[in-house]
């Protein structure tokens, strides 16, 4: 139904002017549903949020009149209103007449407060559809009526399923255009449902719609007098928003801050994720495992006698225990998993592959830790649901893996908790968000594999031998020089007496290693491979002496934060491309310049110099016995 040209686009609440402390409470207390349009290119996505937009009447006349002005000169809807335009901002989008980032917009009705996320329908951006998606209560799925069910309708609905939206809309869109026809309806609803099913989506709730014309958006459609179900907004006002099932767990609270204004007062705040809390309950805080019991809830307005989830608050403990960022403050009775290796069902988004074994950080709640993802068991074909042999996940790839963090996190399955089992991977070099997961389980090794108590410390082993364990990770192209250095400088630290041992990179690959190839993915595992020995060698009390190609910064930062404080020592042997191929003995860069060997660094694969090594060598100025001594100087001051 067409909204009266003559009626006001923004009605104020009449109880603005009467009573604004009552208007406030009344809003205050609406409750709030958060939901996404989603879909394929061009199903009217951002057309259908302008059109809730402006139904609702909460658009303002000068907003209106910058909408009628950019309608005529970028819209696509010829002399109409070109809805689209009040959520699509930015240039590009309007240049081309698609979305491309996020839109987030808030409205309200006499019922109820929405935010709505207007996502992408592009394959390429499918990575901001899921950040949308990751905080919604329902999902509105849009269908072109004249295109039916698409690839990336699919795809976003098993998005939807995986992420835990309890509640879908199919909105088959621009019904206008195939004359209302309900048999398209129909036939599209079976399609659909036939999919879901597979997915697992077991209740959705069909609309026919024109985002464009307004039918069944406010009011039911006098073009569609067959439909005789709820028209959108009213569905969307009484939606049920389960508020109260979260209340209804266990009481975890992630610890966002220590709020400590004085010397007097030490706080834990951070937002409730589930349960509820009062002064005297007994917790926990993982993953230390200390317990005690609340004293004050403190809040904005003073101390409460409850807190509930959804709240954020600030707690005192009776007990001086430690409790830091990151960590969480549970029920005692009922904590949470603690491990450090689970399965995990990934989202790739970036443009860049991902490396399996390759460290990235890792951010669940108000947690950030160092993770490695490992090769995918299978890749999910999300038309067929068909698991795929995969090695690897590239943009958009949906995959399941298994997850391995540096150290125990509390958390919960992503199916008892969206907070506390939902995580993002960042790439450590770039700072970009390279992909989403989600928990399933922990491995049962996380369980059942304990470090155990010895009585010789690694501090006894050093000491037996006079010296301080380190690692000397030696850096640079093929031929810079750094087995010759590595050489020299065991050789100069055995006239000392020191207790050494030397990993080449050459050596390693005849025994360790020789099950690896010269991929990206084959050079980190090799690189973690020696690390993790290394890491043995100096809990042995050596001095580690490594001479490694490790062209990739994240995979040298990896084994560095294997050791102890001050334990690695970084070697950049700085030798010029031209020079390193001229001395060549191998013969390696003459067959990489031939194609006849791939994945050659400083060829067809890249090299990324330390930027803050300890030591720089330059092999150009000096011989390989004076590198050898500046890091003996180093090492033994």
């Amino acid at each position: 139904m067409a909204t009266d040209p003559k009626a006001p686009v923004y009605v104020t609440d009449a109880m603005i002017a009467e009573n604004i402390d009552q208007y406030l409470q009344t809003h205050q207390h609406k409750t709030m549903l958060r939901f996404i349009t989603c879909g394929s290119v061009d199903d009217g996505k951002s057309t259908l949020i302008g059109r809730l937009l402006y139904d609702s009447k909460m658009i303002f006349e000068d907003q209106l009149a910058a909408l009628e002005a950019d309608s005529k000169r970028v819209g696509t809807q010829g002399d109409a209103i070109d809805f689209a335009l009040l959520v699509d901002g930015l240039a590009a989008e309007r240049e081309q007449g698609i979305t491309i980032d996020v839109a987030y917009r808030f409205f309200a009705t006499e019922k109820r407060k929405f935010i709505v996320a207007d996502t992408p329908g592009h394959e390429q951006y499918t990575r901001n559809m899921v950040t949308g998606a990751s905080t919604a209560d329902l999902a509105v799925i849009l269908i072109d009526a004249r295109k039916g069910v698409l690839t990336q309708t699919r795809r976003h609905s098993y998005l939807v399923h995986l992420l835990g939206i309890r509640h879908v809309v199919l909105a088959v869109n621009k019904m206008d255009l195939v004359g209302y026809d309900p048999a398209v309806f129909e036939r599209i609803v079976a399609d659909y449902r036939d999919f879901a099913s597979r997915i697992g989506i077991t209740e959705f709730t069909p609309i026919p719609i024109s985002g464009f014309k307004g039918d069944n958006i406010t009011a039911p459609s006098a073009n569609m007098p067959w439909f005789t179900g709820t028209p959108l907004l009213p569905h969307l006002e009484a939606v049920e928003v389960n508020v109260s099932a979260d209340q209804a767990l266990a009481f975890r609270l992630p610890v966002q801050w220590v709020n400590r204004p004085n010397l007097d007062f030490r706080g834990f705040a951070g937002m409730i994720a589930s349960g509820a809390v009062r002064p005297g309950d007994a917790v926990r805080v993982l993953p230390g495992g200390k317990t005690s019991t609340v004293a004050r809830i403190v809040a904005m307005e003073g101390d409460r006698d409850l807190a509930v989830a959804g709240e954020s608050v600030t707690l005192t403990l009776a007990d001086e225990i430690d409790c830091s960022r990151g960590q969480v403050i549970v029920a005692a009775a009922s904590p949470l998993e603690v491990a450090d290796q689970f399965e995990a069902s990934v989202i790739w988004m970036d443009e860049v592959e991902m490396v399996p074994g390759r460290a990235y950080w890792l951010k669940l709640g108000t947690q950030t830790v160092s993770a490695k993802v490992g090769a995918p068991k299978y890749e999910v074909d999300v038309n067929t649901q068909e698991h795929l042999a995969a090695k690897t996940l590239d943009l958009n790839a949906i995959g399941v893996a298994v997850v391995t963090t540096d150290r125990e996190i509390p958390f919960a399955p992503y199916a008892e908790s969206r907070d506390l089992g939902g995580f993002i991977l960042i790439d450590k070099v770039t700072n970009r968000t390279v992909g989403a997961g989600i928990i399933h389980f922990s491995l049962r090794r996380a369980t059942n594999i304990h470090w155990q108590a010895v009585d010789i410390s690694r501090d006894h082993h050093a000491a037996m031998k006079h010296q301080k364990p380190a690692v000397v990770w030696l850096t640079g192209l093929s031929g810079s020089g750094k087995s010759t250095i590595a050489n020299a400088l065991e050789r100069q630290l055995a006239r000392m007496n020191r207790h050494t041992f030397l990993l080449d990179g050459d050596n390693v690959r005849h025994g360790l290693n020789k099950d690896l190839g010269f991929t990206e993915t084959d050079r980190v595992e090799n690189i973690r491979r020696v690390g993790e020995v290394a890491k043995l060698m100096t809990d042995a009390g050596l001095i580690v002496i490594t001479a490694f190609i490790s062209p990739f910064r994240a995979e040298r930062d990896m084994v560095r934060a294997m050791m102890a404080e001050g334990e690695f020592v970084e070697v950049f042997v700085d030798t010029p491309l031209s020079v390193a191929e001229g001395r060549d003995v191998k013969g390696l860069y003459a067959k990489a310049r031939s194609g006849k060997l791939k994945n050659f660094t400083g060829i067809d694969s890249p090299y990324e110099p330390p930027l803050k090594p300890e030591l720089r060598v330059d092999t150009t100025l000096m011989t390989p016995d004076e590198a050898a001594a500046i890091i003996l100087a180093r090492l033994i001051p």
